[in-house]
């Protein structure tokens, strides 16, 4: 077991995700500032008004974006590993865990799943006209790497946490890819009505 500083946020962090934070609260630009000063990790957990979930993910500062002179901060981070948190500790300004690593298990995606999500992720790219970069098919838990790259909701990111099987990750992160594109379009449609106020354009 490890133990690391702990973030609650009402977020979730995914293996490969990057995102930035806004670091205000004195308690968390000392775990921020630590990290950075060391190169160490930090714990980013969820956490609502039903507490702090058990399973959280490593991240790193990857980037210091902007410090400002009463010690905020924005930084980027990005997820790494997930961690089950065993029991939450204190001794710190902020909280501390002991926590343990989260092994998949040995269920690997078949190379037909991989390439439908990568085909759907492409065409919810076209659709949405994103740029963002493809990962790569040999991307270690491609399925994080995917779904990393959609704005979901916290419930969905924890459910992808907690599954220990790729092969089913991957499933569940084809119904979301295929869901976004469905969605996307509609709103592409709507858009398109919009403009035209439901009329044919003569020119």
């Amino acid at each position: 077991m490890d133990e690391l500083g702990l973030f609650p946020l009402g977020l979730v962090l995914l293996p490969t995700e990057r995102l930035p934070l806004h670091i205000f609260e004195e308690r968390y630009k000392e775990l921020i500032g630590e990290c950075i000063d060391h190169e160490s990790e930090f714990g980013l957990v969820y956490a609502d008004d039903d507490g702090i979930r058990d399973v959280g993910t490593r991240a790193r500062v990857t980037e210091v974006l902007t410090r400002f002179e009463d010690g905020r901060m924005n930084v980027l981070i990005e997820g790494g590993e997930r961690f089950k948190l065993d029991e939450v500790t204190d001794g710190q300004s902020y909280a501390t865990g002991t926590v343990s690593a989260v092994d998949d298990d040995d269920d690997a995606a078949d190379g037909v799943a991989i390439e439908e999500a990568l085909r759907t992720f492409g065409v919810l790219r076209e659709v949405t006209g994103s740029d963002v970069d493809v990962p790569d098919p040999e991307t270690p838990h491609l399925s994080f790497a995917l779904a990393a790259k959609v704005e979901l909701p916290p419930g969905q990111k924890l459910e992808l946490l907690r599954e220990l099987s790729e092969r089913r990750r991957m499933e569940m992160v084809q119904e979301i890819l295929e869901e976004a594109v469905l969605t996307a379009q509609r709103v592409r449609r709507a858009a398109r009505r919009a403009a035209t106020n439901g009329k044919v354009d003569l020119g």
